[in-house]
């Protein structure tokens, strides 16, 4: 089985995810009409998406519908359970990421936030980093990487620059044969 997790989400420059208010604004600086910066192709290679539940509160905010309906959505929440919609909310992220891998499907698509990447490297889990560095630095917030992760060597695979500035970074998590 060589099902993949992939953390495909976008920082500052100066590699925070959010404002400390969990404000995102700083992301709309490189909308571009008619460019997604490879997400809709990604789209095609995942079947399931993991999101925390700040982030998926963010984007309800947003007045959005709930999105990927043609996917299994997992919401990691330790104070909410159930569903809305087709989306599960589960509460423990490692236990649902070494379950996922072991069935059939397509790759496993995640977007964060923090603290559910934190969990995954902390756990070895994430297999390949996507990373939209935004060209603007907030000076703080939240951060992508938190400091108590293990060392983890990563592979270059490709990295795009796009005209609006933004540099997607691609990253394989190599793993040591054991």
């Amino acid at each position: 089985m060589d099902r993949k997790l992939i953390l495909y989400i976008a920082m500052s420059l100066d590699g925070y995810i959010a404002k400390k208010d969990s404000n995102i604004d700083f992301l709309s600086m490189v909308e571009v009409p008619n460019e997604d910066y490879g997400y809709h192709a990604f789209q095609y290679q995942v079947d399931t998406v993991i999101w925390g539940r700040k982030t998926f509160d963010k984007v309800l905010s947003f007045g959005i519908d709930i999105p990927h309906k043609d996917k299994n959505v997992y919401v990691i929440s330790k104070s909410q359970t159930g569903t809305k919609e087709h989306v599960v909310y589960h509460n423990n992220v490692v236990e649902l990421i070494k379950k996922l891998k072991t069935k059939e499907g397509k790759d496993i698509y995640c977007d964060g936030g923090g603290e559910i990447v934190f969990e995954l490297l902390k756990n070895s889990l994430i297999d390949r980093l996507i990373i939209s560095v935004i060209p603007h630095l907030l000076g703080n917030g939240i951060p992508l990487f938190k400091d108590g992760r293990p060392e983890q060597n990563i592979k270059y695979k490709q990295s795009i620059s796009y005209p609006s500035g933004l540099v997607q970074l691609w990253y394989d998590v190599e793993r040591s044969e054991k």
